[in-house]
C-alpha cells in the first residue's frame, strides 16, 4: 500500500508544509509519493533530498530584511527576484545541482505549467532544482524557466493540489494539504497614493513595495479605506487566490484525497516568509484536528502489514 502526500501551493503560508510532514512522520504516516506545486514542490523536494531540518531551521531564523534581500529591481522586467541568491538558496536547503529525482527512494513529481499552451506539466525525472524552480516560478515574481523547449511557470495556476499526480504515480492513499482554503477575500489593503511624480525605476520600486507592505514596514492600518481600489497587486494576487480556490474545488471534486488537510493560514500574507514558526504549528495543529480520519489511515497500514 503506498501513500501519496500531495502538497499544495500557497506561498509562504507553504512552510505549514513542514509542520505536517513531521507531525505525520511522529504519527508513523510516511510517504511513499511526494508531489508538490510550487512550495510545495519545493518542501517536497527537501524532504525527499533529507535537507528538510535544515530548511526549517533556516526559515524559522528569516527576517523582514533577510526577504527583502532576495528582491531585485532590474530593468529587464522579467521578474523581482534575485535569481543567483535564490539559486544559492535552493543548493543549500533543497538539493544539490547534481541531484536528481530518479535516483531518490521515495517517488517524487513536481507540477509546472506551460506558459504557451497551458497545460500541465509533470516533472518526474532529471533536475530536482529544475523541477522545483519551473514549479515556482509565479509569474510576475519569478522569470519563466526554460525546459525541454517550453517555458514553464507556477503550477498553481493549473494544479493548486496535486492529487491526480499522486494518484497517477501509484498512490493508494492520498493526503492532500490545501494552503488556501480560506484565504479568498483576506487580503485587500489600503491603495497608497504616490507623493511625489515617480520615474520608471522608482514606479516598480514602488510597486514592489505596495506588494510587501509587511516587508518593508508600510503601514497597512493608518486609516480605513474610504472607497480607494485595492493596489496592483493586491489586485493581483486576490485573482490568483479566487482561481486556484475554484480550481482546487473543482479538482478534488472530480478526485478527492482521501483525507484533506487544511490549515488556517489566512492571517498570513504571500510573502511573509519570516512568519515560518507560526506556519508549521498551524500544520502541525491541523494534524491534530484530523486524528479521526489519520487513525483510519494508520489502521489501513497495520493492516496491510499483517496481511
Amino acid at each position: 500500500m503506498k501513500i501519496g502526500l500531495a502538497l499544495g501551493s500557497g506561498s509562504s503560508r507553504g512552510w505549514a508544509h513542514i509542520g505536517i510532514i513531521k507531525a505525520l512522520a511522529d504519527l508513523g504516516i510516511v510517504p511513499d509519493i511526494v508531489c508538490g506545486t510550487s512550495i510545495g514542490a519545493l518542501v517536497g523536494a527537501s524532504y525527499i533530498s533529507g535537507n528538510l531540518d535544515n530548511l526549517e531551521e533556516w526559515a524559522c531564523s528569516l527576517t523582514k530584511f533577510e526577504i527583502a534581500r532576495f528582491f531585485e529591481i532590474n530593468m529587464s522586467l522579467n521578474g523581482f527576484i534575485d535569481t543567483h541568491r535564490l539559486h544559492h538558496f535552493l543548493n543549500k536547503y533543497v538539493a544539490a545541482d547534481s541531484a536528481r529525482i530518479e535516483d531518490f527512494s521515495k517517488q517524487y513529481a513536481s507540477v509546472a505549467t506551460d506558459l504557451e499552451t497551458g497545460k500541465e506539466i509533470w516533472l518526474t525525472k532529471g533536475s530536482v532544482l529544475e523541477a522545483v524552480w519551473s514549479s515556482v516560478s509565479l509569474p510576475g515574481l519569478f522569470p519563466a524557466i526554460k525546459n525541454n523547449d517550453r517555458w514553464l511557470v507556477d503550477g498553481g495556476l493549473v494544479n493548486p493540489v496535486p492529487v491526480s499526480t499522486c494518484r497517477a504515480l501509484g498512490a493508494d492513499i492520498v493526503i492532500a494539504v490545501d494552503l488556501n482554503g480560506d484565504i479568498v477575500g483576506k487580503h485587500f489593503r489600503k491603495a497608497i497614493p504616490p507623493k511625489k511624480k515617480l520615474g520608471v525605476m522608482s514606479k516598480i520600486n514602488s510597486l514592489v513595495r505596495e506588494y510587501t507592505p509587511s516587508i518593508f514596514d508600510i503601514d497597512e492600518n493608518s486609516e480605513k479605506n474610504n472607497g480607494t481600489p485595492p493596489n496592483l497587486f493586491d489586485a493581483i494576487a486576490s485573482s490568483v487566490n479566487i482561481t486556484q480556490d475554484r480550481i482546487t474545488k473543482s479538482r478534488m471534486g472530480e478526485d478527492p484525497p482521501d483525507i484533506l488537510l487544511s490549515p488556517k493560514l489566512s492571517h498570513i500574507k504571500l510573502l511573509e516568509f519570516y512568519r515560518a514558526r507560526e506556519a508549521m504549528d498551524e500544520g502541525r495543529k491541523c494534524v491534530q484536528n484530523n486524528m479521526i480520519d489519520l487513525n483510519a489511515v494508520l489502521e489501513l497500514i497495520d493492516r496491510n502489514r499483517s496481511s
